[in-house]
């Protein structure tokens, strides 16, 4: 891939984002979810994208199924933003309150959805200060199964993405209002009707107070749906039948 490419006040990042997703089902309206993720890049005198850890993520959230087309969600977030010079990142450990809506247009081979998140960001600066950031997020998502009508274990999907990001003025995080834009490009398979993986291209434009930023990042998820209570329930009966031959 190629390495960071600075042409005018741009700089170009390739990364790679990895995220482990574990949601637990706790009854027909709520249901749990665990991410954990991690962020590398490339810098400006190294083309790997593995060069540099530059941040970790732990988050956790609570989603409440209002109706078969609002999901809604809060979650608590820490992020550890490490130092990392050579992309012109200081060591900022952040944490982030979240309030999230999904509303579903659910349609014959396909699903259409709209994400609305508001974001409390509390960010240390360089100076050991930490700053209150305020953010809105508006995504809009395209997902397909390819080989099946609904997704199911074998089923293979495409997903496209767009998203938006505008945030409050501050030092940390710089003065332009528009923060940045995501957009998303890849696919994923269902193992089972509980494991699956995400393969996507995301592409990120960032403008910022000193230079503009681009990132191309492959991003991998990997999503376990009540992956405990699937394992327990096939211990308890795995020991059923030895205790039955017994």
């Amino acid at each position: 891939m190629i390495t960071s490419i600075s042409y005018g006040q741009t700089t170009t990042y390739n990364q790679f984002w990895s995220e482990v997703q574990f949601n637990r089902t706790i009854n027909d309206k709520w249901s749990a979810e665990l991410n954990l993720g991690n962020t590398y890049s490339s810098t400006t005198t190294s083309s790997s994208i593995f060069e540099k850890n530059t941040q970790k993520e732990f988050r956790a959230w609570g989603h409440y199924f209002l109706s078969p087309r609002w999901k809604l969600s809060t979650s608590l977030a820490y992020y550890d933003n490490k130092d990392v010079p050579e992309i012109g990142q200081f060591k900022s450990p952040e944490w982030r309150f979240s309030l999230q809506g999904i509303y579903y247009f659910h349609k014959i081979g396909y699903t259409l959805s709209t994400r609305m998140r508001i974001e409390l960001r509390h960010i240390r600066d360089e100076n050991g200060n930490y700053e209150d950031v305020y953010r809105y997020r508006q995504q809009i998502k395209y997902l397909k199964p390819i080989n099946s009508k609904a997704l199911r274990e074998g089923v293979v999907y495409a997903i496209i993405s767009d998203e938006l990001f505008f945030k409050s003025d501050t030092k940390v995080t710089g003065l332009s209002f528009f923060d940045r834009n995501r957009l998303n490009l890849g696919a994923g398979y269902l193992f089972t009707d509980d494991i699956q993986v995400e393969l996507t291209y995301a592409n990120e434009y960032l403008p910022r107070d000193s230079e503009n930023q681009i990132v191309n990042a492959a991003s991998l998820t990997l999503t376990f749906n009540n992956l405990f209570k699937n394992v327990n329930k096939k211990l308890f009966h795995k020991n059923e039948i030895v205790s039955k031959e017994d």
